[in-house]
């Protein structure tokens, strides 16, 4: 499930999201008045509506916002962290293409945390 913020976020790269994913609307919330800070809107109505429906994890890229998350007990996932629970349970061979894939869309990571999960997955720099 994601909000119809984070659905206008992946526009650009995903044209029609997957059937699993559902965009849900955010009725009568204003999650500009429930974070104070720097969150973005996707960032915003992601975290609500982990709270208004008891999510078992949040997924957030963003530093502030998993911050934020983690301050309001939620348990946050990032999309790396799912990459390499698929590796460890064999849905994908491997995660540095799907990492450099990342990269050449916009995402950032640094090459030390590039680095620690090539090891985390048991794969090679090279």
């Amino acid at each position: 499930m994601i909000p119809q913020a984070g659905a206008d976020e992946i526009k650009p790269s995903i044209r029609q999201a997957p059937l699993w994913i559902k965009v849900e609307p955010l009725k009568g919330a204003n999650p500009q008045a429930e974070f104070p800070g720097s969150l973005g809107e996707g960032e915003r109505q992601t975290i609500t509506l982990a709270l208004r429906f008891g999510a078992d994890f949040v997924i957030l890229d963003d530093l502030p916002a998993r911050r934020m998350a983690r301050m309001l007990n939620l348990p946050v996932i990032g999309t790396l962290g799912i990459l390499l629970a698929c590796k460890r349970r064999g849905f994908i061979p491997n995660i540095r293409s799907e990492m450099d894939s990342l990269l050449q869309n916009s995402f950032f990571m640094s090459s030390k945390l590039y680095d620690r999960l090539l090891e985390a997955a048991s794969e090679s720099r090279t």
